[in-house]
C-alpha cells in the first residue's frame, strides 16, 4: 500500500433560530446553509440534533484533506460563511481534527 496521510475535519454547528416558528420554517433556513456548504465548500453536511424541535438545530460538517493546513483554512471560511448566511443565529462552532 502507497504511503499516505488522511486529515478530517469535523464542524458542529449549533443554531437558535429565535425567529422560526414550525418545523418547516427550520428546515428552510437550515436547508439554505445546507446547499451552500455543499456547493461552495464540496463538504458533507447533516442534521445531527434536534431534530423534533423548532428554534434548535446542529449540523455537522465534514472535510478530507491530504494536509492539515487546508482543513483549518475551510472551518474558518466555513464559519464566515454560516455567520453571513444565518447571522446572529449560531450559537456554538466546534471543531476537530482527526
Amino acid at each position: 500500500m502507497a504511503d499516505f496521510q488522511t486529515h478530517v475535519c469535523l464542524i458542529h454547528l449549533e443554531f437558535f433560530l429565535a425567529d422560526s416558528h414550525s418545523l418547516k420554517e427550520k428546515r428552510m433556513i437550515l436547508r439554505k446553509v445546507k446547499d451552500r456548504l455543499r456547493s461552495g465548500f464540496h463538504v458533507a453536511v447533516a442534521e445531527v440534533g434536534y431534530q423534533d424541535l423548532w428554534q434548535r438545530a446542529v449540523l455537522a460538517v465534514a472535510a478530507v484533506s491530504a494536509e492539515p493546513g487546508p482543513l483549518r483554512q475551510l472551518a474558518d471560511r466555513i464559519r464566515e460563511e454560516v455567520e453571513q448566511l444565518a447571522p446572529g443565529e449560531l450559537s456554538q462552532f466546534h471543531v476537530e481534527y482527526f
